[in-house]
């Protein structure tokens, strides 16, 4: 009978590696439409694909992380208040399917971190007080799960910059946060082909300011 078994775990072994590399396949291909994307249109088209996939792999956050990532997207390119607050509101909603499947993930935490950020930057007057500190504590958190996380620096960058322009005070705590960031970029490594990759961008954007 061992021959039997050995056949049958080899099969499915075989069964599960393929399956794997579909799923990998399909998220890179979706994951790449979201980095090159030219219109919202095809930003949600990405999204819908990540949210099926999500529906049908239960324990993978990854699927789930990249829609919500791609309503904050969406966001940016949206001009109407309340339109980018509706999908600000997606993203949250679907980024606590995310957590569900892995708290722990500072990838997941950094990014609700940039939900906040982009609360306050729809009316920063008004929602200062309210957003910018949970953003920076959702940050600050990303950064206690992964001190390596660059993404999080960069975003606390952002708030920290924006923060000090609003009050016309010094940047200098923004720029050593910004060049901290490119600094953790140049060095991060990940075992999951999926991780993200983002964020460089925006630490080079704060840097810029403070030549």
């Amino acid at each position: 009978m061992k021959p039997y078994v050995m056949i049958l775990a080899m099969s499915l072994l075989t069964q599960m590696s393929w399956a794997n590399d579909k799923y990998e396949q399909a998220m890179l291909k979706n994951i790449e439409a979201v980095y090159d994307a030219e219109t919202p249109e095809s930003i949600q088209q990405a999204v819908n694909t990540f949210e099926r996939i999500g529906g049908a792999e239960k324990d993978k956050w990854e699927p789930f992380y990249y829609a919500s990532f791609g309503y904050i997207m969406m966001s940016v390119r949206e001009q109407d208040a309340m339109k980018k607050d509706g999908l600000l509101d997606k993203a949250q909603e679907v980024l606590k399917k995310a957590s569900a499947i892995n708290a722990q993930e500072s990838e997941i935490v950094a990014l609700e971190g940039f939900i906040y950020m982009m609360k306050v930057a729809v009316d920063p007057a008004s929602r200062g007080q309210q957003y910018s500190g949970l953003a920076m504590q959702t940050f600050g958190k990303a950064l206690g799960m992964n001190p390596e996380n660059p993404r999080a620096l960069a975003m606390m960058a952002q708030m920290e910059l924006g923060t000090a322009q609003f009050f016309k005070s010094p940047i200098d705590k923004a720029c050593a946060t910004a060049r901290g960031a490119l600094e953790k970029f140049d060095s991060f490594q990940s075992s999951n082909p999926l991780a993200p990759r983002w964020g460089r961008h925006n630490a080079m954007m704060v840097v810029n300011q403070c030549k």
